[in-house]
Parts: structure tokens; sequence; C-alpha cells
């Protein structure tokens, strides 16, 4: 264990990204766990980097395992891309240690500041999901310890059922404590992207479709404020791997700190409208591919440490939906609608088409068709009720919202989007359990 990893044991450490903190848990180092895991009576569940939005992370009541601890890379074979590490990893780690050698993540979500062991915990998704699917279809095994002491290897063809129930299983099957990920080869550390302006959800709709027939990477970002004539316009970006060069590669830019801590949010309907306009007017207006690092298409707002001061207080609260593609046209449109006459300000907001490739997990979100992300500033009430709505809209289009993401799902919102969770349940480890599993299963 480096000096680096070594988690404190103060409470006020162990915070979801939201802004939710830790109550009246004792934080467990894992070895000591692991070693005797019966000896501790209360639920337990491990504790990454506290990346997730919601109380899938927390444990009040409870015990949390400080697994950022195991934090070494125990292997990698650099002429196959297997590699094999610790759970408390972070993938920002994974990849400057790769990426110098040409391989890559095979699926990342939008910040490399998430542990390998979270990573499968969430079985999180990307831009490329339309060709890779989901974090868990690349893992070739994990090590998980039960509270009862048993030490399992599970993969695709060990231990399925628990292998099933792990990937996208927010932790509660037991303590992950190394992973083994198939990565993949890139000719080099940088991306061809090309940048599209467009003017509407219809035209979005049209981008994707082609876009995802030629490009391994798609996302587009929404101006959630615009209206009337200029409502559902964004900018969508799409990319490769560039082929090698004998060009220096480009340089991402250096990390910059939130160095504040506002007593209010700073995102606000004339903030918002200004970082907008500039937004869209930083673009390059023509599609012409350009060569850029890797980091900033992937991880744009890794740049600022801590941003999610910015919200204020009270923390953000996420809403994340997958709508099948029959559906998706009209739903996206009624959510950014409703959105905007709730008068709420959505800071990021990402559109992106899920491919119909299966995921290995038997809870994980993904599903065929269109997903909408936004983010809120939490003030309270309004929010909450907005949030509630945008459940609605989702379900009622035969969608789901994801939980991974979540900090106020009802017990009746999940099991619409999850019906068979009570399968997953079954599977779930005794001696573990987190603040979002007894809220949304009453246990």
């Amino acid at each position: 264990m480096s000096e680096e990893s070594a988690v404190p044991s103060d409470l006020k450490h162990y915070r979801s990204w939201g802004g939710l903190a830790a109550h009246d848990c004792q934080i467990v180092a894992p070895e000591a766990w692991s070693a005797e895991p019966g000896l501790y009576r209360k639920p337990a569940l491990a504790y990454g980097n506290g990346r997730s939005y919601g109380d899938s992370c927390l444990n009040d009541g409870g015990a949390l395992i400080a697994a950022r601890q195991l934090d070494r890379i125990l292997a990698f074979d650099r002429e196959s891309g297997l590699i094999t590490c610790e759970a408390g990893v972070l993938l920002d780690a994974v990849l400057n240690h790769v990426v110098p050698l040409g391989w890559f993540l095979p699926v990342t979500p939008g910040t490399a500041f998430v542990t390998v062991a979270g990573a499968v915990a969430n079985d999180v998704h990307g831009k490329n999901h339309h060709r890779a699917g989901t974090f868990g279809r690349h893992v070739r095994a994990f090590e998980l310890v039960r509270s009862d002491g048993t030490r399992l290897t599970c993969g695709p063809d060990m231990n399925c059922p628990l292998f099933a129930a792990t990937v996208g299983g927010f932790g509660l099957t037991g303590l992950i404590t190394q992973v083994t990920l198939q990565l993949m080869r890139v000719p080099s550390a940088e991306m061809r992207q090309e940048v599209v302006h467009f003017d509407g959800l219809d035209r979005f709709f049209e981008i994707a479709a082609e876009s995802d027939e030629t490009h391994e990477y798609t996302v587009a970002w929404i101006d959630a404020l615009a209206e009337g004539a200029h409502f559902g316009r964004g900018v969508f970006f799409r990319a490769n791997h560039a082929p090698a060069s004998d060009l220096p590669p480009g340089r991402a830019a250096r990390p910059l700190p939130f160095p504040i801590k506002p007593p209010f949010p700073l995102i606000n309907r004339l903030s918002l409208l200004a970082f907008n306009a500039l937004y869209r007017a930083a673009q390059p207006r023509t599609p012409e591919p350009r060569r850029i690092p890797y980091r900033p298409f992937f991880y744009p707002l890794d740049r600022v440490n801590n941003w999610n001061r910015a919200y204020g207080p009270k923390g953000l609260r996420q809403f994340q939906c997958a709508v099948p593609m029959a559906q998706a046209r009209e739903a996206v449109e009624e959510m950014l609608k409703r959105t905007l006459a709730a008068g709420e300000t959505s800071f990021l907001t990402v559109l992106k088409i899920f491919g119909d490739v299966p995921s290995r997990g038997m809870m994980s979100f993904p599903i065929a068709g269109a997903t909408l992300t936004l983010d809120f500033p939490h003030r309270g009430e309004r929010t909450l009720r907005l949030l509630d709505e945008l459940d609605r809209i989702a379900l009622a289009a035969g969608g789901r919202v994801n939980p991974y993401k979540d900090a106020r799902m009802s017990a009746e919102t999940f099991e619409a989007s999850f019906p068979h969770w009570r399968e997953f349940a079954k599977q779930v480890d005794p001696g573990f359990s987190s603040g979002f599993w007894r809220r949304v299963t009453a246990g």
C-alpha cells in the first residue's frame, strides 16, 4: 500500500460526488476485513474514490471498507493486453501505465478518477457503447471475498451467477480485491475528433445513426436552455483513435483547481446562459478531423479538480435514463421541455445512443436506445419534484433510470426500471448493504 493511497479514518473524507456525506460509519482496512470478516457485525460496503453521485457508495450505520488502499498493478502482459490490478487502482493509473505501450481502456466513463472495482460494480459505460458495450464485457476475472470468509475467483466461465451479479451489482455481493481486464490496442495516444453543430433533436438522431457506423466514440452536448426555434440544438462529438504519427503528440492542458467552496450554487440561469454561449462558440464550426490528446476528449471535467463544488453546499443531483429507440425522440423532447418549464438549470446535458451489445451484468443500466443525462444544483423540493417527473417520463416510454447515479430514487421507480431485482438480491452478500439498497428495497 502506498502512502498516497492511505485512506484516512475521519468521516469527512467519505462523501459521494453529489455531496452526500457519510454518517455513523466504521472505517475498516481491506486487509483487516478480509482476514476476519466475521468480526465486523455491521453491514459492510467497499468505498473506492467516492465518484458515485448518490448513496450507492455510502453505508450509514455500517462499515466502509477503504478499498483505495488496494492500489497496486499486479501484472501486465504487453503482448496480449491483459492487466491485473488491485481493486483500488484508479483508471487514471492504468492509463498512465499502458497508454505509452500502445494500449487503452476498452470502455471508460467520463472521469479517469474511478477505481477499477468501482468500474466493475457500476458496470460503467462510455462513448463507445454501440461498439464495445459496458466495462464488464471486458473483465476476464476478479477475486471476490464474501462476508463468510470465502474467497472466490469469478469470471464469465467461473462462478457465473456471482460474476453476473457483481458486474453492475452496486458493490453488494462482497469485496472485490483484484480484477483482470482485457485492454484494447491503439495506434497512438491521440484522437481524431470531428465536431458537428446541429439545430434540433431530429438532426441529432440523424447524425448519431450515421456516426455510430463510422466512429468508435460518439456523444452530444445539448444546450438545455435553448428555446423556440433553437430548442434541442447542440454539438456532436465523434472520434476514432488517431493513427501513429511522427509528430510529437499534443499536450493536454494542465489541471486547474476549483479553489473555493461557495455558500450557494454558482450554476444558475444567468451563468449557464453565458457558459452555453461560450461553449458553443468555442467549438470548431467545420467538421474537419483534428488530432487532439485523448484526455480532453474522454475526461474534459477532470481538468478542474473538485468541480462539483460549483453546485454549492447542497451538492448536485444527477439524472440519467435510457429509453428504447422507438420512444426516444419524443421522450427526450418531453424531458428537456419539462426541465425548461421547471426553471431548473442543467450544467451538463449529454445525449448519446446506446447500442444493442448485451451486458454480462444482471443489473447493468444500458439498454438499446437513447440515454439522456442532466445534472442540477440541489435546490430542495423543487429539484426533487422535477427529478420525479423525469422518472415518470422515462418509465412511461418503456425506459429505466440509472441507479448508479441516483440519490433519491423511490422503490417503485427502481422496481419499474429493474423488475428482476429480486433475482439479483439472491446473490447479495448478507453482510453487505448500502444507503441506496436499503432505500430502494425498504430493507
